[in-house]
């Protein structure tokens, strides 16, 4: 369970609006998996935290405890992987990497090799040109980190694995493929 207050490391992974100037946040956290948390008047013009939560950031943020969601109270830009951002294709493999990983985790599942994995990836998407070998070295991490698909073993055809693993459409992935061929 965790505490009333609590302060961790995170990547976001999404984000929607919610109500007039608020937003829901889907957050992978180091310490307590993904976590799916309200930022508080951010969409208002003169919001602090406006321009740390894009998704795909790397903040150190802190939270507190909500009847129904937990809420950031702080937050503080680690990494803003600006470079990534200079690349139409190195933005949508970026949402590729989010999505998916958004969709085969659930909320409070505690993961650190799947942070630093995450983390790992979009530290190699800043520098590298080869984003289609990046894409599949991916999902074949993913995969093995998790358990469903065993490690060393040759992964044919990796899209239908993973729209089985995760039961659905990844909707990026057309955009990724494309993107990345």
């Amino acid at each position: 369970m965790k505490p009333r207050s609590y302060t961790s490391d995170g990547i976001v992974l999404a984000r929607r609006n919610f109500g007039e100037a608020d937003r829901i946040l889907v957050i992978f956290s180091r310490n307590f998996g993904r976590l799916s948390l309200l930022a508080r008047g951010i969409r208002k013009p003169k919001s602090r935290k406006r321009g740390h939560l894009e998704v795909f950031s790397l903040i150190n943020f802190q939270a507190t405890t909500g009847r129904g969601l937990d809420y950031i109270t702080e937050v503080e830009m680690i990494d803003d992987f600006k470079d990534i951002r200079t690349s139409l294709n190195k933005v949508s493999l970026a949402y590729y990497f989010a999505e998916i990983v958004g969709r085969i985790t659930h909320d409070g599942e505690t993961n650190v090799d799947l942070y630093n994995l995450i983390l790992g990836y979009l530290n190699q998407l800043k520098k590298t040109k080869k984003l289609k070998d990046l894409r599949m070295n991916f999902i074949y991490s993913l995969l093995t980190t998790l358990g469903f698909w065993p490690k060393g073993k040759t992964l044919t055809d990796a899209d239908q694995i993973l729209e089985e693993t995760i039961e659905r459409k990844v909707f990026s992935q057309r955009v990724g493929k494309r993107m990345v061929s």
